[in-house]
């Protein structure tokens, strides 16, 4: 099996290149591949004629997309078209990387949301990535869409220069003071582990929306005092709200996933998002004291 990944220098695209490693890959940067150049990507698909190809390639700079919304539109739709139409031109299965933030919108809950329903996004990044899901399904039939929320990797975010657990662990070392966010529950996400049930799914022939987080939920004020707590980083951490934060774009107040679609599949044994951050800062030499959750 021939597979083919895109933002492969990314999170998640790296922790997948890891996974693969002694399969027949073909990692592919930006620099190699530009998704929106529907030209190159047809030519260098061609050319590879992959059995896979995993599509992590996107742009993430949520703030950033309420400004740059052609770009946003442009990469995270049109860039997700072009694949879906070269994939399905060489009859190879695709693998399409979306968000959480294809929720929100629709108004206040608390408890989470499954494959089956319908997404409601409140930010331009949120319609850009789900506008890229709709080209997929409508354009390849064998596709896989995984939706996946806080992601969190050892190689860190390209786009965004970091993780939320770096930036938590130098601000914290850097002032000793932090401001975070008390009204967004989420499931964090390793990208480890995401990588690791994709490598699972690729294995099946079910096709389909799958969500794929870490279990469990927190905010991201309970997601910051935890990395802190198992760091031994003594740093005085302030909850606010969304409305004191003041970022550009409208986050989800509650974008939990859950995997409904794994969980029909027997497939559903995504570890605690607690032990998944002792993982990730026991790799990074961040870990202090262990946590574990049965």
């Amino acid at each position: 099996m021939r597979l083919l990944v895109t933002g492969s220098n990314g999170q998640l695209g790296t922790d997948l290149c890891k996974v693969f490693r002694g399969r027949d890959l073909i990692p592919l940067t930006h620099i190699d591949l530009d998704v929106t150049d529907s030209k190159s990507v047809n030519e260098i698909l061609d050319d590879y004629r992959p059995d896979v190809v995993v599509n992590t390639a996107a742009y993430v700079r949520v703030d950033d997309c309420e400004v740059n919304q052609d770009l946003a539109f442009r990469v995270n739709a049109h860039g997700a078209r072009n694949i879906a139409l070269a994939a399905e031109k060489i009859e190879a299965k695709l693998i399409h990387i979306s968000t959480d933030y294809v929720f929100g919108g629709e108004g206040p809950r608390t408890f989470p949301y499954t494959e089956l329903v319908v997404p409601v996004p409140l930010n331009v990044y949120g319609n850009s990535k789900l506008a890229g899901e709709r080209h997929v399904r409508r354009l390849c039939s064998k596709h896989i869409i995984v939706r996946t929320s806080g992601l969190f990797g050892t190689a860190g975010s390209s786009g965004k220069g970091g993780n939320f657990i770096e930036t938590i662990l130098r601000i914290g070392k850097e002032r000793g003071e932090l401001n975070v966010v008390n009204d967004q529950v989420f499931s964090p996400s390793y990208t480890m582990d995401v990588a690791e049930k994709i490598a699972e799914l690729i294995e099946t022939d079910n096709y389909g929306i799958f969500h794929i987080t870490n279990s469990g939920e927190c905010s991201w004020f309970a997601f910051a005092q935890e990395i802190l707590r198992l760091s031994n980083v003594k740093a005085r951490l302030n909850p606010v709200t969304s409305v004191q934060y003041q970022q550009k774009a409208k986050r989800p107040a509650y974008s939990v996933l859950r995997h409904l679609h794994l969980a029909r599949l027997g497939m559903d044994d995504m570890r605690p998002w607690e032990n998944a951050i002792t993982d990730y800062l026991r790799k990074k030499g961040h870990l202090i004291k262990e946590q574990t959750v049965a």
